[in-house]
């Protein structure tokens, strides 16, 4: 009986003491130390240079010798238009429009840093933060989007939103 007992308490105690990176939940790790390994996968076979110390730097999402054309391959594989790769007036007007007021590069720190405040502020109840609950969804909760709210407004405007699926047709 004593041994349940203290195996009982034993379990919250170390669930507890787990420290754990108070970072972003999904973009928490830094990318600018280094390229993500799985970022690039190869379409064919890879093969060892003679020189090593003569190879380029990585390029996550760009070319490189593994995948020369990458953007290309993914529009062929989905059966897209290869021709819409080329960046057209249509690319740089949208480009203007969306950083007409600015671009931060130094986004993802200050985003890392307001987001873990604001969770010091939302920790959660004495036993979420005993049983490492994650509270990061119910934190952010006021903030969400209601997105079948959105969609409806957005059609009721009569705004064409091509990543929803079509509404029922009426027979």
């Amino acid at each position: 009986m004593l041994r349940r007992l203290l195996l009982t308490c034993l379990i919250p105690t170390l669930a507890a003491c787990a420290g754990g990176d108070p970072g972003l939940m999904n973009i928490g790790r830094d990318r600018a130390g280094g390229p993500d390994e799985f970022g690039i996968i190869p379409t064919k076979p890879l093969e060892v240079p003679e020189d090593l110390a003569a190879l380029p730097a990585p390029t996550p999402g760009g070319a490189n010798l593994a995948d020369p054309t990458p953007d290309r391959d993914v529009a062929t594989a989905l059966g897209g238009d290869i021709g819409a790769l080329a960046r057209g007036s249509a690319d740089g007007a949208f480009l203007a429009h969306a950083t007409r007021h600015g671009v931060d590069s130094n986004i993802r720190v200050e985003l890392a840093a307001a987001d873990l405040e604001f969770r010091r502020g939302n920790r959660g109840r004495v036993l979420e933060r005993l049983f490492d609950v994650n509270v990061y969804f119910r934190a952010y909760e006021e903030m969400a989007l209601d997105q079948h709210a959105e969609l409806a407004r957005l059609r009721h405007l009569g705004i064409r939103t091509s990543a929803a699926p079509p509404g029922p047709v009426a027979e």
